[in-house]
């Protein structure tokens, strides 16, 4: 029995379960009602009105709401029903594909069900498991059902208070995402729209072609070593934009020697190239005719050689024109130039950030942005059992890896970052290491982004200055 035949007979079987509970005219009447009903909310009603708190979604969670519990897979998922009380209303998980068919029918189940058991609102949780869950999740707000999601984590830690045991699938998993749900221990989905999804988009494209040139990069490294181990010190940089175009010409050293100083030249003037490979070429034929290169199985060497060098130039046009957009679509947003009077903060970090942020409007403390982040602090201690604080490493590893690197090139190029970084590392009382003291500037620069963006502040480091505490010693400390 194919997939969709099982996926039939399971909506068929919940179908007749209902309508010997009541007739089909009343079932109708009741589907009805309840479809005239349906309202979904987003985290721009929930969460742009203050902090949502537990209290507010165990709140939210009424006695009227049918609770699904919905487990995401690559091409079917699966799902299971409870009320407020965490009592099943299902029997046994519903399959469904991941398509409008199989979105509509789990729309129908949840219907039937909400009408015979005399439920108004229908909320959908699930575990958000890579980019699978984002079609199902726009299509159910948009068809009237709240969408909210689990912590996997949670899920796997919850597995055995069910049955009391280790078990964990498909079938199993949807009702305790549901019983999660039902406890207000859910979060609302964030999915970005226009100019925040653009950036999202572009910097995932970004780190694509980033990763894609390393790749390739590494790759011409290794077939130079073979054919022209001194190529290093004949080119200096590899991925340069003269060494790239001569490689495309000239691969190996005897290519290179045939071309003599002369051919180099005017590769380089051809290419309109600035900087001193002009006055490379003399230093270039010496190594290569010095070169101690394998000479057998050249002509598979050279054409790997060839395409790596093209396609490492090719991948380069694509990030220019990505960078561009990203900063394009950064001026887009209210007091981007306020960001970018920071010291040591570019249009690059500044895209990254944002990005991985998002919306600034659907937080309501910078410390949810620094939660999200993996900055939080954490520590776990008992009675006489002390352990140091830590950050939590849990959330966006993009946004803590963008918050860092901004954090170190405020310090760089910043008067006033450099000496908090100063005054952290030497001062008499706690001093910090290096690195510590990187993630607490991180923390700072994420607290001044965040004012700037949420209330159109202007950048003043000598306000920054004053809110440290003991800014003076710090000073003392430089001195």
């Amino acid at each position: 029995m194919n997939g969709k035949s099982k996926t039939a007979k399971n909506q068929a079987n919940t179908k007749n379960k209902i309508e010997n509970i009541v007739s089909k005219e009343e079932l109708d009447k009741k589907i009805e009602s309840v479809m005239k009903k349906l309202k979904s909310s987003t985290w721009r009603e929930l969460e742009t009105n203050g902090k949502f708190t537990k209290n507010d979604k165990l709140t939210f969670i009424s006695d009227e709401m049918l609770i699904i519990g919905c487990d995401i897979g690559c091409e079917t998922h699966y799902i299971r029903a409870v009320d407020a009380r965490g009592r099943e209303l299902s029997r046994g998980a519903f399959a469904f594909s991941n398509n409008s068919e199989g979105f509509e029918s789990a729309k129908q189940w949840a219907l039937e069900l909400a009408a015979a058991n005399g439920k108004k609102q229908i909320v959908l949780g699930l575990e958000p498991t890579g980019h699978y869950w984002f079609c199902l999740a726009a299509w159910m707000v948009s068809n009237g059902i709240s969408v909210v999601q689990v912590n996997p984590y949670a899920v796997k830690q919850t597995k055995e208070i069910e049955d009391n045991s280790q078990r964990k699938d498909d079938r199993k998993d949807p009702k305790l995402i549901a019983n999660l749900v039902k406890d207000g221990n859910y979060g609302m989905p964030y999915l970005p729209q226009g100019v925040y999804a653009d950036l999202r988009r572009l910097s995932m494209f970004r780190d694509q072609l980033t990763e894609d040139r390393v790749r390739d990069i590494n790759r011409l490294h290794r077939e130079l070593k073979i054919y022209f181990p001194e190529y290093q010190e004949a080119f200096g940089k590899l991925d340069g934009a003269f060494t790239l175009e001569v490689l495309k010409k000239a691969p190996f050293p005897e290519d290179i020697l045939a071309l003599g100083e002369d051919g180099l030249k005017e590769i380089w003037r051809a290419a309109k190239l600035k900087g001193a490979s002009y006055s490379k070429a003399g230093r270039i034929i010496r190594y290569a005719g010095e070169s101690v290169g394998l000479t057998d199985g050249t002509e598979a060497g050279k054409r790997a050689v060839r395409w790596f060098a093209e396609k490492i130039m090719e991948i380069s046009r694509q990030m220019k024109e990505v960078e561009d957009t990203l900063h394009e679509k950064c001026m887009e947003m209210p007091c981007a130039e306020n960001i970018l009077e920071m010291p040591g903060i570019g249009e690059k970090i500044l895209s990254g950030i944002l990005a991985e942020m998002g919306d600034i409007d659907r937080f309501d403390d910078v410390r949810e942005i620094q939660k999200l982040s993996g900055m939080g602090l954490v520590a776990c201690s008992s009675g006489k059992h002390k352990v140091e604080t830590k950050i939590s490493h849990r959330g966006r590893k993009k946004l803590r890896c963008w918050l860092f690197q901004a954090a170190k090139s405020a310090v760089a190029h910043s008067a006033e970052f450099k000496t908090l970084h100063m005054y952290y590392t030497t001062r008499a009382d706690n001093p910090l290491k290096k690195m510590q003291s990187l993630i607490v500037i991180a923390c700072k620069i994420l607290r001044v982004f965040y004012a700037i963006l949420k209330h159109g502040t202007e950048y003043d480091p000598e306000k920054m200055m004053k809110e440290i505490k003991h800014p003076a010693a710090g000073k003392d400390a430089v001195a």
